[in-house]
């Protein structure tokens, strides 16, 4: 039998058609290259404002890239990123911010649910500065989460203003980075991103791959100060990528539509449906708020799900996982809720 992979993360559908048509559209005649055209340029501008926000904009193949060179502007060699211990960049991204920070290290931090905990970070920021290790130089936050839950506006800012009041790094607080893969779901889940430049965040990833679009992730760089030879950054690590409008496009598609947001709002409806379907039979373990359900699912049962044809991980904390996208179906999501039915 061939398995299913619709529930098994919100990157395996293809792309939305808002995304497609806009590759289209732009895909006529010459343009500059590197990111200098005025594709790119008009990407950029709704990029800024959906935000709100003066930043500077750069887009890149993947969240990897995003994610591990954004960290390395942020931290020197020698010094490392506070993180959640199931955070992306922690657990899924092979040491790429040590590697493309020349060293830069991961401290990482408890929280349920994948939200940092904010007595957590208030002791890891209380420890001595000594030369034997690596001292937090940034902090980086995840949102949505990697369990699917939303942080409040509130929750995000208390830890910014605990990031700000730290003293150890160069006599300022930290810089921030955060890591949006799914920030289009935290936003169809009543997430204010126009809060974000406001709050201090620095540099934020925007998820692109995940929220329907062809492989494209947006960095934003609020602290301007971080702009300066970011290209190069980029040209070195293989993400200046030549026809730049091909990764920008499929911006201009879903966020002059408002498709970004609103298939984000599908993706969670249909989890939400999902969870219905599937709490009765195995309890969930984590708040459904994006578009994630988490099930406590013991290996049998699994094995069950998987002969009938569908494939989902087993995720970091043991729970099942089981991701909805922009494309999901609602007569999927109740064929897969009686295949789930009929193995519990």
């Amino acid at each position: 039998m061939t398995p299913r992979y619709d529930f098994a993360s919100d990157n395996v559908a293809g792309a939305a058609p808002e995304a497609v048509q806009a590759l289209i559209d732009h895909n006529t005649g010459s343009a500059s290259g590197y990111g200098t055209d005025l594709v790119t340029r008009r990407a950029a501008d709704l990029v800024r404002e959906l935000l709100d926000a003066d930043a500077d904009v750069r887009f890149v193949a993947n969240g990897t890239a995003a994610n591990a060179l954004g960290v390395a502007a942020l931290a020197r060699p020698f010094e490392a990123v506070l993180c959640h211990e199931h955070a992306h960049i922690r657990t899924d991204e092979t040491g790429a911010p040590g590697f493309f920070g020349q060293g830069v290290g991961l401290l990482t931090l408890a929280g349920a649910s994948g939200k940092i905990d904010a007595a957590a970070l208030q002791t890891a920021l209380e420890q001595p500065d000594v030369s034997h290790r690596q001292s937090p130089a940034a902090l980086s936050l995840t949102n949505a989460t990697e369990y699917g839950t939303v942080y409040t506006d509130d929750e995000l800012r208390r830890l910014i203003e605990l990031a700000d009041a730290y003293a150890g790094h160069q006599g300022r607080g930290l810089p921030v980075h955060l890591d949006g893969a799914r920030l289009a779901n935290a936003a169809a889940a009543g997430f204010e991103l126009k809060e974000l430049p406001r709050m201090g965040v620095d540099l934020l990833v925007i998820g692109g791959t995940k929220a329907g679009m062809t492989p494209t992730e947006a960095i934003v760089l609020f602290d301007k100060s971080l702009s300066p030879r970011f290209d190069a950054r980029l040209k070195q690590a293989g993400q200046l990528t030549s026809k730049g409008r091909f990764l920008s496009a499929p911006w201009i598609g879903m966020l002059e539509t408002g498709a970004w947001r609103d298939r984000a709002g599908h993706a969670n409806a249909m989890a939400r449906r999902l969870a219905t379907a599937v709490a009765p039979h195995f309890p969930l373990t984590h708040p459904v708020q994006a578009n994630a359900v988490f099930v406590r699912m013991e290996e049998p049962a699994l094995g069950r799900l998987r002969e009938q044809g569908w494939f989902v991980y087993r995720f970091l904390d043991g729970s099942v996982r089981m991701m909805c996208s922009w494309a999901t179906a609602p007569d999927a999501v109740d064929e897969f809720a009686a295949s789930v039915a009929a193995i519990a």
